[in-house]
């Protein structure tokens, strides 16, 4: 079995804030896939010019046959309102979550919703065009469950969890877990590779757009 892991706190992240802070993607967009878009977007998002409420944020991924597994924590300050809404803005994922070219909502049921997303992955000298149509299960205001429905990725099942940190009212726990599994006849070691850097950077960039919008919600009249 082959594991990938990387724990880094909020001040490690200040360089991915900065970007977000003056408006713009960070140097590393081209790396991230836009499944974590829909549940996931879906990466990302720590301090440097906005507060930061994430203690730590870790990414793991490990080959599981002939897919990647993947899982994603992070602790972080933010009303659940806040946390749900960024996680389900799929019109404008791909303003801030690395890797994304597009992402529209193309048809809505209930609680599901169906994503058109279009970006790439990269890694090292690979790349990786990504056209995928996913279907957003959504379980307010807790869960958001993906999976790939058409285009070019083989298996991608896996979605958001939201969990309130006991006796508070702004600290949760933000996980993403899923299996990915590309088209593609890559090296399996470098598929978790490309997974995991990819995941870890629309996963921070998530965060950060979270932490954004609380900080401008705090500072509206009223806020």
């Amino acid at each position: 079995m082959q594991s990938v892991s990387v724990r880094q706190s909020s001040r490690a992240a200040a360089g991915l804030s900065r970007c977000r802070a003056a408006g713009r993607k960070p140097a590393a967009a081209h790396r991230s896939w836009p499944w974590r878009a829909c549940g996931l977007g879906p990466a990302l998002l720590l301090c440097a010019g906005i507060a930061c409420g994430a203690d730590q944020v870790s990414v793991d991924a490990v080959r599981q046959g002939s897919a990647v597994a993947v899982r994603a924590r992070a602790t972080l300050r933010a009303p659940l309102d806040v946390i749900w809404q960024t996680l389900t803005d799929y019109d404008h994922l791909a303003e801030f979550i690395p890797g994304i070219r597009r992402s529209q909502v193309v048809d809505r049921h209930g609680n599901t919703t169906i994503v058109e997303q279009a970006g790439r992955a990269a890694f090292l000298f690979f790349t990786y065009p990504i056209q995928v149509v996913v279907r957003s299960e959504e379980h307010h205001p807790w869960a958001i469950r993906v999976r790939v429905l058409t285009r070019n990725l083989k298996q991608l099942d896996g979605g958001y969890r939201i969990e309130r940190i006991e006796s508070t009212d702004d600290r949760f726990v933000l996980r993403w877990n899923g299996i990915i599994e590309p088209d593609t006849p890559l090296p399996l070691f470098i598929t978790v590779l490309l997974v995991r850097a990819n995941l870890q950077d629309q996963f921070l960039a998530m965060i950060m757009e979270i932490e954004r919008r609380e900080a401008l919600r705090a500072k509206a009249p009223g806020g």
